[in-house]
C-alpha cells in the first residue's frame, strides 16, 4: 500500500527538532553503525523521533524529507493493521501520525528521567540508542496510541516485538505518565489495565500484574475480559527489583517499594514498603 499523507505533521515535527538543545544530540554530522530490525516500522519510527541518533540528520531541516518518512511509516503501519480490519485503516494511521509531535516531546521527557534516574547514564544519545527501558517505552507509547484508536491487535504485535529485543513486556493498553524510566528492565511485566503516574522508576523483574482472574459467566473455561485487573501507581514512585504489585490496587504518590516486596493491598502516599527481617514485623512504614 502506498500511503499518502496530507496533513502538517512534517512541519510540526520540524518545530520539535528545532527545540532540541544540549544534552539532546544537536550535531547533524554524526554517523552510527546500521542496526538491522525485523520490524521495519520501528526503524523508521526511530529516525522520525530521534533523527540525529539514527543517521537521519538530514530530515531535521527538510519538511519534504520528514513527509517522506511519515509516508513510509504510514504505509508500514497501514499494512500491519489491515489484516485485522474489515475497513480501510487510513483514518487510524492519520490519527497516529497526527500525534507524533506530542509523543516525541513525551519521549524526550522519558530520556531526561533515565538520565536523572541512573547514576551510570552518561549521555542522552547513549540512552536513546542503547537503553532497553527507553526502547520499550518508545514502542509502547506508539502502540498505546494505536490501542486507543482500536488497532489493539497490531499494537500488541509491536509490544511483543519490543519484548523480544528488550526483555520488557508492557501491554499496549497500559496508561503511562510522563518521565517514566525502567532501569535494566529484564523481566519487567506491566499489564493491560495498569496505570502509572509521572516520574515513576521501575527496576528489573518488577510485575504490575493481576492477582486473580474472574471467569466469564456465559462460557465454560473462559476467563472474563475487559475489567480492571492491574494496579494504579501514583506519581514519584520507585519500585525495586523483583517486586510484585498485584491486583486492582492503588499505590499513592511518593511511595518506595523495596526489592522483592509482594504488594496486594492499597498503599497510602508517602509510604515505604519493604521486606522485614522478622515475619511478625510490619512491612510498611509511613514517613
Amino acid at each position: 500500500m502506498d500511503y499518502t499523507y496530507n496533513g502538517d505533521v512534517h512541519q510540526r515535527l520540524l518545530e520539535t527538532y528545532r527545540e532540541d538543545e544540549d544534552p539532546f544530540p544537536t550535531r547533524d554530522s554524526v554517523s552510527f553503525p546500521r542496526r538491522e530490525q525485523r520490524f521495519e516500522e520501528v526503524t523508521v519510527l526511530k529516525r522520525i523521533m530521534f533523527p540525529r541518533c539514527w543517521n537521519a540528520s538530514s530530515i531535521v531541516e527538510d519538511g519534504s524529507e520528514v513527509r517522506t518518512h511519515l509516508e513510509e511509516l504510514g504505509s508500514l503501519i497501514w499494512t500491519g493493521i489491515r489484516p485485522y480490519s474489515d475497513t480501510n485503516p487510513s483514518e487510524t494511521v492519520d490519527g497516529l501520525i497526527d500525534r507524533l509531535p506530542g509523543l516525541r516531546r513525551t519521549l524526550k521527557k522519558d530520556v531526561e528521567a533515565a538520565y536523572k534516574g541512573d547514576p551510570a547514564a552518561e549521555t542522552y544519545t547513549g540512552i536513546i540508542r542503547s537503553y532497553p527501558g527507553f526502547q520499550a517505552i518508545m514502542i509502547q507509547r506508539i502502540a498505546h496510541a494505536l490501542y486507543e484508536m482500536g488497532a489493539s491487535e497490531y499494537a500488541r504485535e509491536l509490544t511483543e516485538y519490543a519484548k523480544t529485543i528488550t526483555g520488557i513486556d508492557i501491554h499496549p493498553g497500559a496508561e503511562i505518565g510522563t518521565y517514566f524510566f525502567i532501569d535494566h528492565g529484564t523481566g519487567v511485566v506491566i499489564g493491560e489495565t495498569a496505570t502509572i503516574g509521572d516520574w515513576v522508576r521501575i527496576y528489573q523483574d518488577v510485575t504490575l500484574g493481576a492477582l486473580h482472574f474472574e471467569e466469564a459467566a456465559d462460557e465454560e473455561h473462559m476467563l472474563k475480559k475487559g475489567y480492571k485487573r492491574h494496579p494504579n501507581i501514583g506519581d514519584q514512585v520507585v519500585i525495586g527489583a523483583g517486586a510484585k504489585v498485584l491486583g486492582p490496587i492503588s499505590v499513592g504518590d511518593h511511595v518506595s517499594i523495596g526489592a522483592n516486596s509482594w504488594v496486594n493491598e492499597d498503599i497510602p502516599a508517602h509510604t515505604n514498603v519493604f521486606i522485614s527481617e522478622h515475619p511478625e514485623q510490619e512491612q510498611k512504614s509511613t514517613e
